[in-house]
């Protein structure tokens, strides 16, 4: 949980009770920032004491602090927004990295560690600028993408001006000005996160001295070579057998 409004957190009850059986089996991490948890000032916490004894465990998390949950790195990110406890999170597994901004609006610190992520996810709830400045528009999502060049970017969490402007056309406009493929988020959409795994891609040939690349050209050529001969040799052997 990236913070404690009800537009965020108002079911985190109901899934621990569905999770451990009403808290019979008591299982399960939350992670979360410290007023989900513990409430700030005069805000209580959204997570009921009962539901909280449910859980096998759970981990606050500051800005700039990680945890490890089997082989997944979880990190926060600082956000900028009306609650000032207010996080993003990036996922580390072994094969991508995924980072989900949470509510916030556009800063520097922030950019710089969406930065090597295989995957964004940002909320964007305005058309402009000027409709609120407590979190992104679509200026600030173009901003970031160019920045931190993702292998896909994904925008969700629309406010009523981007509903009315049409999510799906909005994200084409975006994927125009970035070149980065954009995708405007929709209720159950599933998303495979290896299909956009940096690992996997085909290595670029500058990593490669030149003695190495003069002799996967003469592999190339020579592979060529077979292949054109074993062509050949099927030919005439049709023809024989006509």
């Amino acid at each position: 949980m990236t913070h404690n409004h009800i537009n965020h957190c108002n079911d985190i009850n109901a899934v621990i009770d569905a999770m451990t059986y009403g808290g019979f089996d008591k299982k399960g991490v939350l992670v979360a920032n410290k007023t989900v948890i513990n409430g700030f000032l005069n805000h209580q916490p959204f997570l009921q004491k009962y539901y909280k004894n449910c859980l096998e465990r759970f981990v606050i998390l500051e800005a700039g602090r990680k945890v490890g949950i089997n082989n997944i790195e979880v990190i926060a990110i600082k956000a900028k927004h009306s609650e000032p406890n207010a996080i993003g999170f990036k996922f580390i597994t072994p094969d991508y990295a995924i980072t989900y901004s949470g509510d916030t609006c556009y800063n520097e610190e922030m950019v710089h560690a969406y930065k090597n992520s295989n995957i964004l996810i940002l909320n964007v709830p305005y058309l402009k600028k000027e409709e609120n400045d407590d979190n992104l528009c679509k200026e600030d999502a173009i901003k970031i993408i160019k920045k931190t060049n993702p292998k896909l970017a994904i925008i969700t969490h629309f406010g009523s001006s981007m509903l009315k402007a049409e999510p799906l056309y909005e994200a084409k406009e975006i994927q125009k000005e970035t070149n980065v493929k954009v995708i405007a988020a929709t209720d159950g959409m599933v998303i495979n996160p290896i299909s956009y795994d940096i690992v996997h891609e085909q290595k670029p040939l500058y990593k490669y001295d030149a003695k190495e690349m003069v002799r996967l050209h003469e592999f190339e050529q020579e592979e060529s070579v077979k292949e054109v001969n074993e062509l050949i040799e099927d030919s005439e052997a049709n023809d024989d057998n006509k």
